[in-house]
């Protein structure tokens, strides 16, 4: 007669080494706060992604995705770290940017002509300046085109936010975290699309106080001229010259 079958205790499956838990994974996560509470609270690891795309889609730009990150912006810019953006579509305001604590030096803004630059650019941050973070708004990205950057971002620290029209919500995306903005009376709604390691969150609300700051008023110096915060340091632009032959250059 057959011995019945020896059962392990659930407690020691529960911690064999094969095993895959997805709230352990989320822990190993190297991340930024995002300077929301509510937000890192959502997200696996309390935080944006190091190493990884976030993929933010929207109705339209200017609802507030820019404030969203200005807090991590502004401290990586103070660590010394390189903020680049890729054909942002509006022109960034460095009095603005200055007022929420960004170090205008360490802003690099890059404008392109064409789609193949753009994404030739976004590539050639992300393996070329480590660490940081990259903010693009590119035109429609491909799946094949989108696990590219994400893998060239896997090799390296750097933040990658890649801003995105709503209609990409309904595709599929190899981007480690997925984020839905809405405008909502001056609020903004947030709700995790996909993330790794955390079940998706929905109904985010950050407050619009939270997001728009006072800015730094202006410094009168001791002759009554008028220094306006930022006015002493400019970020750097790189134009990409729209050749077909040539191979473009940063």
């Amino acid at each position: 007669m057959a011995s019945a079958p020896v059962r392990a205790p659930l407690a020691s499956l529960a911690s064999h080494p094969l095993l895959w838990r997805g709230k352990a994974f989320s822990h190993r996560i190297a991340t930024l706060g995002t300077g929301h509470a509510v937000l890192d609270e959502a997200l696996p690891g309390n935080g944006w992604p190091r190493g990884a795309v976030t993929e933010i889609v929207t109705d339209a730009a200017g609802c507030g995705e820019l404030s969203l990150l200005l807090p991590v912006l502004a401290q990586l810019s103070r660590d010394n770290h390189w903020i680049s953006m890729i054909d942002p579509p509006w022109i960034p305001y460095p009095s603005a940017l200055h007022g929420h604590g960004l170090a205008l030096e360490k802003l690099l803004l890059i404008r392109t002509h064409s789609r193949a630059e753009s994404l030739w650019a976004c590539e050639q941050v992300v393996r070329g300046i480590p660490g940081g973070a990259m903010l693009a708004w590119p035109e429609a990205m491909s799946f094949s085109e989108l696990r590219r950057l994400q893998l060239a971002a896997g090799r390296t620290q750097k933040a990658v936010f890649l801003f995105n029209d709503r209609k990409a919500a309904n595709t599929a995306s190899p981007a480690a975290l997925r984020l839905e903005l809405k405008a909502d009376d001056g609020d903004l709604q947030v709700s995790v699309l996909k993330c790794r390691g955390k079940r998706p969150a929905s109904g985010i609300r950050i407050r619009r106080s939270q997001l728009f700051q006072p800015l730094v008023p202006p410094v009168v110096n001791s002759d009554g001229s008028v220094k306006h915060p930022g006015s002493s340091s400019e970020s750097h632009v790189v134009s990409l010259a729209d050749s077909r032959n040539d191979q473009p250059s940063l």
